[in-house]
This record gives C-alpha cells, sequence and structure tokens, in this order.
C-alpha cells in the first residue's frame, strides 16, 4: 500500500485485491459481541470535512473508533475556515497537534492531493471526496459490495471482479463516485458501462476505460449490477435536461425495468437517494437493493484503508499458522483482531 489513498486510480489490482480481502476480515469483527479492536490504539485521526456529509463521515469515525483510534472532527462551520484560515494554515495547525492521519472532504477537486504533496503535514491522507474529482473508499465499498453478492463472502476472498457487467446511470457529469467506480472497475477486470442523457457526460469521456450509452433499456438485460446516481442539483448551474419527469421516465429504474435485469442482478446507489427520480420507492424497498449494504460495507472497508496505512502491510488473517513468527505476528493484525476489554 502507498502512503496516501488520493485517487482509485492510484490502486493497482493486487492494492484493491487487498483492501477487499482485509475488510472481508474486518467485517466479521462486526458480529463479535465486543466490536472494537486495539489496531489503532494511540494513532489519532483527524476527520476535515469541508463540505456536508452524513454516510461517509459517520463511516469513517464508527471505522476510527472500532480501530481505537483517537478521533477529532473538524467541520469547516464554526471553525476558523469561516473566518477566512486557509487550507496551508490548517494543516499546519494539526501537523503541530501531532496527528497521524487526516481524512479529508473538500469542495475543490485537488485538495486532498495538495494536502498530501505540499509538505504542509506530515500524515496519511485519505480522500473522502474533493469536488467532482474523485471519491476512493466509496468505489472500494460499492466493489466489496458487488464482490459479496455475486461472487460470495468466502469465495470471492483473492479475487476481482474480473468479466463482471456494472452499468452506471445518471449525473455523470457532476460525479466523483462515477470517476471513482469507473477506474477502480476497470482495474478489477469488470466492464463498466455510462448511461445518461448526452448534457450529463463530461468532455473526454470517450478516453475512459467504458462504454457510454444513452438507452438505460438496451443495457438492463446485460447488467450483474446497475448503479443510479443522485442528480447533484447544488453543482449545476444551468438546465441539463428538460423536466424532472422526463428525466426520471427516461433513467430513472422502476419495478418494470428492474424486472428485465437478470436474476442475480443488483441494484446499488451510494445515496443520498431521490426516491421518485432516479429510483422508485419500490426499487429502493426491493431486496436486489443493496443501498443499506453499502453503508454496513462502508466502514469495513473503511477499517481496512485505515489498517493498511496506519497499522501494516499484510492482510487481516483471522487465524495464523503454527509456525507465524513474533516478527511476523507484530506486523500482521492477527494477534490484534481480538476484542478490546471494555472498562
Amino acid at each position: 500500500m502507498q502512503r496516501h489513498l488520493i485517487s482509485a486510480a492510484d490502486l493497482t489490482r493486487d492494492d484493491a485485491v487487498l483492501i477487499l480481502d482485509t475488510a472481508e476480515e474486518m467485517a466479521r469483527v462486526a458480529d463479535r459481541p465486543i466490536k472494537k479492536l486495539p489496531t489503532l490504539r494511540g494513532r489519532t485521526v483527524v476527520n476535515l470535512f469541508f463540505e456536508d456529509s452524513t454516510r461517509t463521515r459517520i463511516s469513517f469515525e464508527a471505522a476510527e473508533k472500532r480501530l481505537s483510534a483517537d478521533v477529532i472532527n473538524f467541520t469547516a462551520k464554526g471553525s476558523s475556515v469561516s473566518k477566512g484560515e486557509s487550507l496551508k494554515d490548517t494543516a499546519q495547525t494539526l501537523k503541530a497537534m501531532g496527528v497521524d492521519a487526516v481524512v479529508i472532504r473538500h469542495s475543490a477537486s485537488g485538495a486532498p492531493y495538495r494536502l498530501a504533496t505540499s509538505g504542509w503535514i506530515d500524515a496519511h491522507v485519505i480522500n473522502a471526496g474533493d469536488g467532482t474529482h474523485q471519491h476512493p473508499t466509496q468505489a472500494l465499498l460499492d466493489a466489496f459490495t458487488m464482490r459479496r453478492r455475486l461472487v460470495g463472502p468466502d469465495a470471492g476472498l483473492g479475487k476481482d471482479l474480473d468479466g463482471r457487467r456494472v452499468t452506471l446511470v445518471g449525473d455523470i457529469l457532476h460525479s466523483r463516485v462515477a470517476r471513482s467506480n469507473v477506474d477502480l472497475l476497470h482495474t478489477l477486470g469488470a466492464e463498466v458501462t455510462l448511461v445518461a442523457p448526452p448534457t450529463l457526460l463530461p468532455v473526454g469521456v470517450e478516453t475512459w476505460p467504458c462504454e457510454v450509452s444513452y438507452d438505460l433499456d438496451s443495457t438492463l438485460t446485460k447488467s450483474d449490477a446497475v448503479m443510479l446516481l443522485r442528480v447533484q442539483r447544488e453543482r449545476m448551474n444551468a438546465a441539463f435536461f428538460p423536466t424532472e419527469r422526463e428525466y426520471s421516465r427516461r433513467y430513472g429504474l422502476d419495478g418494470d425495468r428492474m424486472a428485465k435485469m437478470p436474476d442475480h442482478a443488483i441494484v446499488m446507489h451510494p445515496g443520498p437517494m431521490v426516491r421518485g427520480m432516479e429510483i422508485t420507492a419500490e426499487v429502493a424497498d426491493s431486496d436486489r437493493c443493496t443501498v443499506v449494504e453499502q453503508v454496513t460495507n462502508g466502514v469495513s472497508v473503511r477499517m481496512a484503508v485505515l489498517y493498511l496505512l496506519l497499522g501494516g502491510a499484510e492482510p487481516a488473517v483471522a487465524h495464523p499458522s503454527p509456525t507465524t513468527t513474533l516478527a511476523t505476528r507484530r506486523s500482521a493484525p492477527t494477534s490484534e483482531l481480538r476484542p478490546t476489554e471494555e472498562k
């Protein structure tokens, strides 16, 4: 693993599979009576959020606390940022406090990269979403969910998504989730198709490692997973389609369209969902929809990322071999995957 996680495009196949396999071990911790591990005890992680967030911020905080890290939550509102403090000054303040990792969400594309490469702070940097650029942990949890549902939790260990067909539908233009998923799914061997009106496709999309279609119905019958994306009105400064009703009619997923999908196919959404626009209540509440699973899996994946960046360089193994040396046990999380005692 590299020192930082800035973009899904930076991950090799081995990196991605290592994270997914480690997340499987972390997921088993959630089934224990005590869900806490001592892996990152003594480490300090700052959640540096310059944009509003519910799922991502809480998911990272839950992951950090389950690994016993000391957590500091920072939001732009109510901080010196609202008084005009720069990212550099904020970073240097955190450096002076001796933080070990920074999870950053920012409205400006490239802010996490700048933080990681500027020398302002000596800490691991994890991108929790920057502008319309990247959201790597979202792509990882999506891939983790696909592998679990399409291959199986145990059968999927060590495997990628080779040959799986994934369709992303909706506001591709403003979506960092779409960009991250295209990069990661391509690395994992999946075949990706983007479906959107021409006005919601970015310039240069023809150079992306994926197919592009304007017809949702033609792609459903051959999709293993269909991921719907929210129309991000807060990032729009023009009218990109005539009406919500027109958009929903052509690019929304309802019960009739879901029936055209293969029996094993799943429906995904990174959230928050706008019911009645890109997805109907019937689909959102069906057994084929993985929205709640994605939230659960997000904690496991982020635990894996934090562990691999801060804790060690080997996957978590539930049962070490009898020949495992003390040195190996210190570098791997095996001996650490015991619940901490509650005081």
